[in-house]
């Protein structure tokens, strides 16, 4: 079932180790049965128990990684990858029950507390581990009932932050929208105010020339106003010259009249 789950590549790499746990836990408990020696089987018990701590931690950091990627994955993924936990539990359970069973046979009554959590998302406490067959009809009742309240408080834990996650997350659209629409009004205004800007310097850059052009054109006026001007005054002063050419329009000056004086032929002597 395992090597057909889709699983992300860290939570395949702790899968994998979770596995090589296991494994080493099936052979040291199998080697653990030649060996006659209560010091020696002291002392692979001790390194099965670190296995098992190992297998733990790796098991809860599995079940934040599957928690993590929980919103990404289909129903049917999330199912999956639950129930490769449980049966990672359950077998890792397994091993605690066995070594327990190796404790006792070595007359070692001090069983140390391999505190696995409380929930259906953990491994549970050693102590909580019992055999079956060393359990009566009504303490397995018991058990069940026990587990079936736990289960059902944590399945409604988990309702209610499913519900508190779609309302947060409803409200942060919510939100997230009207800031988007609020950019785009603003990006707008920017676009018509950096339009408005550059119309406006073209016309400030078009009268410029329309003033400059003007300035040109009442200068030329002016010259040529005050050339007439010269022009004129030169020919009142001395209307002899002959390099100054008579102004069209401008009538010449009157000559000077000379009286002729004409003599009585009668009273020539």
């Amino acid at each position: 079932m395992a090597s057909d789950l889709h699983m992300t590549p860290q939570l395949e790499q702790i899968h994998g180790e979770i596995k090589d746990n296991f494994r080493a836990l099936s052979n040291g408990f199998q080697r653990l049965d030649k060996i006659k020696d209560s010091n020696r089987q002291s002392k692979q018990l001790e390194e099965l128990t670190g296995k098992m701590r190992e297998c733990k931690r790796l098991i809860k950091e599995f079940d934040r990684e599957i928690k993590d990627e929980e919103i990404k994955n289909p129903p049917e993924l999330n199912k999956q990858l639950n129930d490769e936990k449980q049966s990672m539990i359950k077998e890792l359970n397994s091993y605690v029950a066995l070594r327990k069973t190796f404790m006792n046979s070595l007359g070692n009554k001090r069983v140390e507390l391999f505190d696995m959590g409380a929930g259906g998302s953990e491994p549970i406490a050693e102590e909580n581990v019992q055999m079956a067959s060393a359990m009566s009809n009504q303490e397995l009742i018991d058990a069940g009932m026990k587990t079936m309240d736990e289960t059902d408080q944590v399945i409604e834990r988990s309702k209610k932050v499913v519900e508190q996650t779609i309302e947060v997350g409803t409200q942060t659209a919510v939100t997230l929208k009207g800031q988007t629409e609020q950019m785009g009004r603003i990006v707008n205004e920017l676009d018509t105010i950096q339009f408005s800007i550059k119309k406006a310097s073209q016309l400030v850059k078009e009268i410029g020339r329309q003033v400059a052009t003007d300035k040109c054109i009442m200068l030329f006026l002016f010259l040529i106003v005050c050339g007439v001007i010269a022009i004129i005054v030169v020919k009142i002063v001395n209307p002899n010259n002959k390099d100054i050419r008579d102004i069209p329009g401008l009538a010449p000056p009157a000559p000077s009249r000379r009286l002729l004086y004409l003599r009585d032929p009668g009273r020539v002597a």
